[in-house]
């Protein structure tokens, strides 16, 4: 089956492909940025991002990583790095992904092993045209301890509890923080600009703490 979306992301669904396959696409594809793979057994998608879904992207990542300074906390960026585990047919690339808690487990690596190395804390998922592959089942397979979900409009927070993914109303990482709180960000950015925004967020993490 074949099915192509132009929206924010074009997506292409690809069913009963091996992974062989896909470990062959990766190394084909390798770091051209162009298009990103998910694998859940036996489904691959590739999804390209338009200008919409890297921009959301990006200011998400900034919302994260103000965070994270301002809380003191110890973080790495791995951006959209290839999570992948052949014992279980699972792999992905997410829009992006950090360790915090787990950030000393991986620290100075340049290779990760998800058989023996923690998969990130924390995993960024824009999905403005509604993928057909079911990325929390992959998350939740790949262990993935907090996915944010952003639609475009809607911001939704899940948290890993017994495999399975639940929406939660704090953020387990940044436990002050709702999904209205980064909407509001987001909403800044695109009134203000970025600096303003992130101005903005750090008065508001100073007041709260």
């Amino acid at each position: 089956m074949l099915a192509v979306i132009n929206t924010g992301e074009e997506r292409t669904l690809l069913q009963g492909i091996s992974w062989n396959l896909y470990e062959n696409l990766l190394v084909e594809l390798g770091d051209n940025g162009k298009a990103r793979l998910s694998y859940y057994r036996g489904d691959l998608e590739f999804m390209t991002p338009l200008p919409s879904h890297e921009n959301y992207n990006r200011q998400i990542d900034r919302a994260i990583v103000v965070l994270a300074e301002e809380l003191d906390l110890d973080y790495d960026l791995f951006g959209s790095m290839t999570i992948k585990r052949p014992d279980l047919e699972s792999g992905k690339e997410p829009d992006s992904c950090y360790y915090i808690a787990n950030e000393s487990a991986v620290r100075g690596k340049t290779k990760l092993d998800f058989t023996q190395d923690p998969p990130p804390d924390l995993a960024v998922e824009i999905d403005i045209t509604s993928s057909s592959l079911n990325q929390l089942g992959l998350y939740a397979t790949l262990g993935v301890g907090e996915v944010w979900r952003y639609d475009g409009k809607t911001l939704i927070f899940y948290q890993l509890q017994s495999a399975k993914y639940t929406i939660v109303d704090r953020s387990p990482t940044f436990p002050t923080l709702s999904p209205d709180r980064v909407l509001e960000f987001l909403s800044d950015c695109q009134a203000d600009g970025i600096n303003q925004a992130v101005k903005n967020l750090r008065k508001w993490i100073q007041a709260d703490l």
